[in-house]
């Protein structure tokens, strides 16, 4: 079974005991006394939230309709075959709305990125590669910078165009170390402008980001990055031995 009909079966089943405790009048408040009554209110709120993916392509009356005819054991109205005929087309339709959505979000975020990346590019300080990568020089470091096949120690701060923040070392307290070359693009050429002290705010174009492809839940697809960086540590990487 594919996620998306687990997704539809699951919500299914929340639809079920939403439409079995519907009453014409309104409810009666819940007790939560007993261990039995806070177990089942903590389903149902699970359930509820499950059911919200799929609410628009649910109608709560047949819904109910179609539990009554399973308790009472009257004559279903659908088989076996019409059923899972109908929860693969909604599947179906389902997926296509999330690609569809997924498509204009990529767009509108590939526009917006192009225009905030035109005007950042007049702003005091910004210098701008032959990759499309802009950076600005916060502060000055010292030494030697790395290559893309160092490993460095940085603390950072990764934020979308809108200021909201996805990533942060800083507010974790702990900065990381990782390979210069096992990175997004835009990070592995960022860096190696840097030198062991430096801060550096890097504005990354999406396709030296995560391109379309976005990441996790915060970063969607084609989405411009902004990180502020300071590199702590560098550490050469060890010569080929002859």
């Amino acid at each position: 079974m594919s996620k998306t009909l687990r997704l539809v079966a699951v919500c299914a089943c929340a639809g079920l005991l939403f439409a079995c405790n519907k009453k014409e009048e309104a409810p009666k408040p819940v007790e939560l006394t007993t261990d039995a009554q806070k177990f089942g209110y903590s389903i149902g709120i699970d359930l509820g939230n499950s059911l919200k993916p799929v609410s628009a392509h649910v109608d709560v009356a047949a819904l109910k309709q179609g539990l009554d005819d399973v308790t009472n054991g009257a004559a279903l109205k659908l088989d076996d075959a019409a059923r899972d005929a109908i929860k693969q087309t909604v599947s179906t339709k389902m997926q296509e709305e999330q690609v569809k959505q997924r498509e204009e979000a990529a767009t509108k975020a590939q526009t917006e990125g192009e225009a905030f990346l035109a005007e950042n590019a007049k702003k005091e300080g910004v210098k701008t590669t032959a990759s499309g990568l802009q950076y600005k020089v916060i502060t000055e470091g010292s030494g030697e910078s790395p290559t893309a096949a160092d490993e460095v120690t940085v603390h950072y701060k990764g934020t979308l165009i809108n200021g909201e923040e996805f990533d942060s070392s800083i507010s974790r307290g702990q900065p990381v170390t990782f390979p210069l070359g096992n990175v997004i693009e835009g990070w592995t050429e960022g860096v190696q402008l840097m030198k062991p002290g430096a801060k550096y705010q890097f504005f990354i174009p999406s396709k030296l980001a995560y391109g379309e492809r976005g990441a996790g839940v915060k970063i969607g697809p084609n989405q411009t990055l902004i990180f502020e960086v300071e590199l702590i540590e560098v550490k050469k990487a060890e010569a080929p031995k002859k």
